[in-house]
């Protein structure tokens, strides 16, 4: 079980070391950009493609089953184009 609870320092240049452990438990390596989000006073650290997938879920949330946005998308472009 990884662990969640970890004690580190603030370096020169504000940098902070992740352990390898954690890395791999979200999927991180060195030289990877990642996303901190502060929320409610804390900092989140999220690679790119769970914020995109937290993004999604939130969207998924608000679209009624059974709607395609895909489709919705396409169907414009080709109104659109039969326009021009």
């Amino acid at each position: 079980m990884p662990r969640t609870d970890v004690t580190t320092k603030i370096g020169v240049g504000g940098r902070v070391v992740i352990p390898a452990d954690l890395r791999r438990e979200i999927g991180a390596d060195i030289g990877d950009e990642v996303i901190l989000r502060l929320a409610g006073g804390e900092i989140h650290i999220l690679t790119r493609s769970q914020a995109i997938q937290k993004a999604q879920a939130l969207v998924r949330k608000s679209i009624p089953k059974g709607r395609s946005l895909v489709k919705e998308l396409l169907r414009e472009r080709r109104k659109e184009a039969e326009r021009e």
